[in-house]
């Protein structure tokens, strides 16, 4: 088979940690990203571009900083959508009050700065866990919506709390076009995935790992609770808050505190429970299916001549969430990554797989 490794040989450590050891794998994976940054901005339309690829890869984002605290450093968080609301308010500001600053420059200040709130919000689980941490998280998402609406000043004193960014420029070209939101969107998507892939392959990696298993054990050996759960809270707030930023600039255009409400942060945590909790890989999957789901539901509809009312498809969206979370929790809690992971080991072994 292609893809069996044998005579494969390692002969040096940085091969052998290397992020894709096999061959085929680094191959594959520069095979698809040639495919995103060439073949799609070229071949897809608008509606795919705009409605489809961009949010599902902004999800993915936000998907990926909350797999980063709950998947790897097993705190359990609902308040994701709030920081992406910090992270799209704070560059909205950065932009309008500092006129001069690039555009990117206040993408990074508005993660930070949601990385700050996400410090201030993570610190009750120096002494709650489980399900009271997730209460705490929830009171954030509570409190930072409504400290949104209410000062004016985060959204320049409109009447209705909506933001309007002004469009996006870097380096003197103005991006109108959904290929160059798209392209924009993909490229800061793939460089913080590469950057929480290499971090979690890290010594702070390992130490958030460590945490999630045993605390306890992990303080006996000298990890620092304090410093390793914060630093989670802040890596996971900074790519909220950056997929914020993304979502009111490249996606939506116009958008208020609403559009990061609760349902918005129960809509990421089901896409790491799909996708594979403690996977890279599984962030991009999960988003992949929510975003997909209902547009296959719809297709569905009109397959069968628009007999099914809109309301009961919405219904049923609903209902196979729901269904496929328990599923998931149940058969494989990995989720989807783990499903392709063990594809891959039947691929190896193949024609005689266990």
């Amino acid at each position: 088979m292609i893809y069996r490794e044998s005579g494969q040989f390692k002969t040096s450590y940085r091969a052998d940690q290397a992020i894709f050891p096999i061959p085929q794998d680094r191959y594959a994976l520069f095979a698809l990203l040639a495919f995103a940054f060439i073949a799609v901005p070229l071949g897809a339309n608008d509606y795919w571009l705009g409605s489809i690829l961009i949010p599902f890869l902004i999800l993915s984002l936000a998907a990926l900083g909350l797999n980063i605290l709950t998947g790897y450093c097993g705190q359990l968080s609902l308040g994701s959508a709030a920081f992406m609301a910090v992270g799209a308010y704070a560059a909205y500001n950065f932009q309008l009050r500092l006129p001069e600053l690039p555009l990117l420059l206040d993408f990074l200040l508005a993660g930070l700065v949601a990385a700050a709130v996400g410090i201030v919000f993570g610190v009750p689980s120096l002494r709650i866990k489980g399900f009271y941490l997730a209460v705490a998280t929830l009171a954030a998402q509570f409190f930072i919506e409504w400290a949104l609406t209410k000062f004016g000043w985060f959204s320049n004193h409109s009447a209705s709390g909506v933001i309007s960014p002004q469009p996006m420029t870097i380096l003197g070209y103005t991006l109108t076009t959904q290929a160059d939101k798209y392209l924009l969107v993909l490229g800061i998507v793939s460089v913080l995935a590469l950057l929480a892939k290499n971090l979690v392959r890290s010594a702070t990696g390992r130490a958030w790992m460590a945490v999630r298993d045993m605390d306890v054990a992990a303080e006996v050996i000298g990890i620092r609770i304090l410093h390793t759960k914060l630093l989670a809270f802040a890596v996971s707030s900074f790519y909220c808050g950056v997929a914020g930023a993304l979502w009111a600039f490249a996606y939506l255009g116009t958008v208020d505190a609403q559009a990061f409400d609760l349902n918005r942060s129960f809509q990421i945590l089901f896409m790491v429970i799909i996708g594979g909790v403690g996977s890279i890989l599984g962030s991009f999957l999960g988003a992949a299916f929510i975003v997909l789901l209902p547009i296959l539901l719809n297709l569905l509809g009109h397959l069968f001549g628009g007999a099914v009312r809109q309301d009961v498809l919405s219904n049923l969206e609903l209902i196979t969430f729901g269904a496929l979370i328990i599923f998931f929790l149940i058969v494989e809690p990995h989720g989807l990554a783990r499903l392709w992971q063990i594809t891959k080991e039947k691929l190896r072994l193949w024609p005689f797989p266990h």
